[in-house]
């Protein structure tokens, strides 16, 4: 099998599999205080270390989350319910175009259920990045304390956003008060800047960097509003419930291992898709690559062969045991299209034939070859059967 969809999950790397079975081994409650749970204790305080390493924050910024989808949901609505207790209330939200799934959903049930809150999206151009024009119209045409969602690097596209720069321009334009809260749950192969972005909020998950499902973080600034989803008093009373010791000890390992071999991965990940995205040209002329013109994640490239339909093609790699996925959201057997090309101005025909490939930093060129193999043989059937 060939796996070419890190974005959905990587692989889980020695060194987390290795930390997961020593906390395993370990047991112990992180709060309780006997030896066995100090234990726990010391093995997850070492992986906030290193997951704020990672993420250019400090150690009493990270809240171990139960993933991606939790960290979003916490920023957005805990953010919200904080300023609410510190009676600074928030009444602006605003929601990039191209926001995960997660994001958009939490900011439409908070747009229904919070009196006085107005939830506007950001809009993108052609290449996926926010329209600073837009954006700067809307920060300056409107009352009230702000929060901003923005995606770091996309999960379909790859695209990177300039988050330092959008932050400048929020912090001018909406005041100090204003809060931004980033998605870098995708960011993968591009370096995170919690600090240095100016940032109040950080998205991020284990999986996505080969660590396990089932476990992310939120970096939170501590100046920040931040109310707890619901009562307890772990993670500093910002995030209730026992700490999954194994999961936060391979996120850990994963963060360090991943900042130590940053440089080598990236690299050979940006040689890699050079050498896809040239050879399926060469392949299919016609094949569009979406973001192109923008900078993008270093293992990622989202196209479109106009002549075959997504599903098909999924279908089709899949029973050669190549492993990609869909530029579409699919539900109960049903794709429709994305959001996120269609937020780029691409139309839903093209957006159809969407598919993104997000390899690792190991892809072969025999691996490429059986790509353009597999996809040459279904040009050729859709060539016969027009003939």
């Amino acid at each position: 099998m060939m796996y070419w969809d890190h974005n959905a999950t990587a692989p889980l790397r020695d060194e987390a599999r290795a930390a997961m079975l020593r906390a395993l081994e370990a047991g112990g409650n992180p709060s309780s205080v006997h030896a066995a749970g100090r234990a726990a204790r010391a093995i997850v305080e070492e992986a906030r270390e290193q997951v704020a390493a990672f993420a250019g924050a400090r150690p009493s910024e990270v809240v171990f989350t139960s993933g991606g989808a939790e960290s979003n949901a916490l920023a957005l609505r805990g953010a919200i319910a904080g300023a609410l207790e510190d009676e600074d209330r928030i009444t602006r939200l605003f929601v990039a175009a191209t926001a995960h799934d997660s994001v958009r959903a939490v900011a439409a049930t908070l747009a229904e259920t919070v009196p006085g809150l107005k939830v506007s999206e950001i809009a993108v151009d052609a290449d996926g990045r926010v329209d600073t024009a837009q954006f700067r119209f809307q920060l300056m045409n409107g009352k009230g304390r702000a929060l901003v969602s923005l995606i770091f690097a996309n999960n379909e596209t790859g695209v990177i956003e300039e988050i330092s720069t959008l932050a400048a321009l929020l912090r001018k334009e909406a005041g100090e008060g204003a809060l931004l809260h980033v998605d870098a749950v995708s960011s993968g192969l591009s370096p995170i800047r919690f600090a240095a972005w100016d940032a109040d909020y950080l998205s991020l998950s284990a999986h996505k960097i080969g660590g396990p499902q089932g476990t992310g973080a939120l970096a939170a600034r501590e100046t920040a509003p931040l109310a707890a989803l619901f009562d307890g008093a772990q993670e500093m009373r910002r995030r209730a419930g026992t700490q999954n010791v194994p999961g936060i000890a391979g996120f850990g390992a994963a963060a360090r291992a991943l900042q130590a071999n940053f440089d080598n991965e990236a690299q050979a990940a940006s040689a890699a898709r050079a050498a896809f995205e040239i050879a399926l040209r060469k392949l299919e002329p016609n094949t569009v690559f979406f973001g192109e013109g923008a900078v993008r994640q270093k293992n990622v490239s989202c196209f479109a062969i106009p002549q075959l339909q997504a599903e098909t093609t999924l279908i089709a790699l899949d029973l050669d045991g190549i492993c990609v996925s869909s530029g579409a959201a699919c539900s109960s057997g049903k794709v429709a299209p994305s959001h996120v090309l269609a937020a780029m101005g691409v139309p839903e025909s093209l957006a159809r034939c969407a598919l993104r490939v997000s390899f690792g930093a190991d892809t072969t060129r025999t691996q490429i070859d059986a790509f353009m193999a597999s996809v040459g043989k279904l040009l050729a059937r859709k060539v016969a059967l027009a003939g």
